[in-house]
């Protein structure tokens, strides 16, 4: 994955070092420079960056005053201090800063602060295994694993547990493709069922069976026919 780096300095001369610096990262582009910190949240504002080097003495607003307004995005781009002063070390993180560069900027630690980045991308990417439920008037976020099955319940659904369950505003075909395939399996036109938690199977009839789960309860749930040969196949049987 390719960074795009602002690069944010009042002295070109610090900026066009650091551009060279940074071009031997083949997994980071310079895609802006702005040489004062109102130029960078202009900029930041009209387009998307991975990570911001700024520098803390500019005229007008600092890198300190600026660095929160960088981060109000809703996807705020890392922050990285470059100044010659260690003094700015604790206001930079203060405000959350990724990092701290002290110029003249060593190569060593920049590509340190860079694989930290990608390391940061990554993370960034993968996706959130969480899904919310109603509980006590306001919303849970509940782990993936932590799922059992799911229920139709009128255009919602029921998320059932271990022990609970909780009202989910997503329509069941809404969390089929939520879900991941890989660990869900739709049984039922009113069943989605966590295959991981499955601790039984019984047969009900001569070309339909149940699925007993490991809840408190060890509830059972009825697989469609036209599910049951998929089903074997997954588990096995």
């Amino acid at each position: 994955m390719t960074l795009r780096a602002l690069l944010v300095d009042d002295e070109a001369p610090a900026r066009s070092e650091l551009r060279y610096l940074l071009a031997a990262h083949p997994g980071v582009t310079v895609a802006g420079e702005a040489g004062s910190a109102g130029e960078a949240l202009a900029l930041a504002r009209d387009a998307t960056y991975d990570v911001v080097f700024l520098d803390v003495e500019m005229p007008g607003l600092t890198g300190v005053e600026a660095a929160p307004l960088v981060r109000e995005r809703r996807n705020p781009p890392a922050v990285v201090f470059v100044t010659a002063h260690e003094r700015y070390a604790v206001d930079a993180f203060a405000v959350e800063a990724f990092d701290y560069l002290l110029k003249p900027v060593d190569p060593d630690r920049l590509a340190r602060v860079v694989e930290r980045l990608h390391e940061r991308s990554v993370e960034n990417v993968l996706p959130v295994e969480k899904i919310a439920v109603v509980a006590g008037g306001g919303t849970d976020l509940l782990d993936y694993d932590q799922v059992h099955y799911a229920q139709a319940d009128g255009d919602y659904s029921r998320i059932h547990t271990y022990d609970r369950s909780y009202l989910c505003t997503a329509s069941l075909g809404e969390l089929e493709e939520r879900l991941p395939a890989a660990r869900f399996a739709r049984v039922h036109r009113s069943y989605l069922v966590n295959l991981g938690k499955v601790a039984g199977v019984k047969r009900a009839a001569p070309d339909r069976f149940r699925l007993q789960l490991a809840d408190a309860a060890r509830t059972e749930v009825d697989v469609a026919r036209r599910q049951s040969r998929m089903l074997r196949e997954r588990l096995g049987l």
